[in-house]
């Protein structure tokens, strides 16, 4: 089992900038790839940017290229979503996620998931 703690969350304007950080614990060992995802109320969860925990590679939803950053520190077995130039649209529940294996961007092809923090972006 792999436990995800998220924290970072909360109200920022427009414009401005926040740093999730996702801490894991447990079986960390088996994690391949790491991710967020975010659900606004009504929607369905949707893929935000996830990070390959060996090499270091990054994806991203074109919706965030270019504003957020996902990192990772393996000493920590923390992964961070810096993002930068929110907007109102970017107003979710933010949840961070891991798989053992390699995988597309549906949250199901995640095996844990965190509790989720909420941001919340004002126009």
């Amino acid at each position: 089992q792999v436990q995800l703690v998220e924290s970072g969350g909360g109200l920022v304007q427009a414009g401005g900038s926040l740093r999730l950080t996702c801490a894991a614990s447990g079986r960390t060992y088996s994690t391949y790839r790491m991710g967020w995802f975010r659900q606004a109320p009504g929607k369905e969860h949707e893929f935000v940017a996830a990070i390959i925990w060996s090499s270091g590679s990054t994806y991203y939803v074109d919706s965030v290229k270019g504003r957020f950053t996902i990192s990772r520190e393996n000493a920590k077995n923390t992964v961070a979503l810096q993002m930068n130039s929110l907007k109102p649209e970017d107003t979710a529940v933010y949840y961070c996620a891991a798989a053992h294996g390699p995988g597309g961007t549906n949250w199901y092809s995640y095996n844990y998931w965190g509790q989720g923090t909420q941001v919340t972006v004002s126009s």
